[in-house]
């Protein structure tokens, strides 16, 4: 299953000149979690943004640069979303982690979203997808006050798309 994850501020902002708007350690350590055993897709400019291999998560990088190779077994290079998809294994959690392209793209086949909403508006240039919240269940929500170890207040969210839960609740009753 595809889940997309991010961390969005009140304007569905999610980064400023290749890197993130604001660090809360939690969610770091909730991303950390999630993906942790897990293949993590992303843009090119979104993995060089990296500080590096993240560990314990094979890395998928999608590119429309040709040329663009990697050696090393911990990464895959993709040309197009299409081929992505096409390979991916039935029953596997994948997380797209970004960038803005990226989340757009896998929208259409996300069963899930992973999001953390900042309550703060950033200066940013780039932007999470606008999603009909209408087509998505509040699976779980957890708030968070603003505090001495967090500057801003936020929460975890995790939507699930209707149809895909109607769908996993109606087979789980036959």
């Amino acid at each position: 299953m595809i889940h997309l994850i991010a961390a969005v501020d009140k304007n569905q902002g999610i980064g400023i000149n290749g890197h993130l708007l604001c660090h809360i350690s939690e969610d770091l350590k909730r991303f950390k979690a999630l993906t942790s055993g897990h293949t993590i897709i992303m843009g090119r400019k979104t993995f060089e943004s990296l500080p590096g291999i993240l560990p314990q998560r094979h890395h998928i990088i999608v590119t429309r640069q040709k040329q663009y190779k990697r050696n090393d077994s911990h990464i895959t290079v993709y040309h197009s979303v299409e081929d992505v998809v096409a390979a991916l294994l039935p029953n596997k959690d994948y997380f797209v982690i970004g960038g803005a392209s990226m989340y757009e793209s896998f929208m259409p086949f996300a069963y899930s979203q992973y999001i953390t909403e900042i309550d703060a508006v950033f200066t940013a240039d780039t932007f999470f997808p606008k999603f009909l919240r209408k087509d998505w269940y509040i699976a779980e929500l957890q708030e968070f006050a603003a505090d001495e170890h967090n500057k801003y207040a936020y929460r975890f969210a995790r939507y699930v798309r209707r149809e895909m839960y109607n769908l996993n609740e109606m087979t789980s009753n036959l």
